[in-house]
């Protein structure tokens, strides 16, 4: 009852105007906060993006030296096809326009009818003596990108390469 009559009683009342004032005052101080964080988190959002843009330019670049290369091991006559194994390269990444690609073969003859521990040697008729020869192919690709935005101290193109090697089908 005495509670009752307190809460009812004018002394014990905030004035409203006292309180629209309050709320305003925390509208404009949040505006203030999203005004300070929106360019941090914009620049943060660039960023990643450019970032994404750089890393799916870098797996192109990888992937076409392995489109190549999977081309040129099927048997020993597209492993001597260089124009067309690094066609292959280059028509596996179109989203990269300044894609290059670069494509060699060598030979090797088997230590104890193992490739893995033979040395590398050009590709010669009778080169190993009564064993088969260990062929591979290897391409290099190479693209250089721009980003979208330049930022102080990073540079202002990208180089990005890949390679594969692969061995020959007999």
């Amino acid at each position: 009852m005495i509670w009752q009559r307190m809460k009812t009683h004018s002394c014990c009342r905030r004035p409203k105007s006292v309180v629209k004032a309050g709320l305003r005052l925390q509208a404009g101080q949040a505006l203030v906060e999203v005004a300070l964080v929106a360019p941090i988190l914009v620049l943060l959002l660039i960023g990643a993006v450019e970032f994404g843009r750089l890393e799916y330019a870098s797996i192109e670049v990888n992937n076409a030296a392995r489109a190549g290369a999977q081309y040129g091991s099927q048997t020993p006559v597209t492993a001597m096809d260089f124009s067309g194994m690094q066609q292959a390269a280059i028509n596996d990444a179109p989203d990269v326009l300044s894609l290059t690609a670069t494509t060699t073969n060598y030979c090797s003859c088997p230590v104890s009818n193992s490739c893995s521990s033979a040395t590398q040697a050009a590709c010669t008729p009778g080169m190993c003596s009564g064993t088969q020869i260990c062929e591979y192919v290897q391409v290099n690709t190479q693209a250089v990108v721009d980003p979208l935005f330049h930022y102080p101290g990073l540079p202002t193109t990208f180089t990005l390469q890949g390679q594969s090697t692969m061995r020959v089908g007999q």
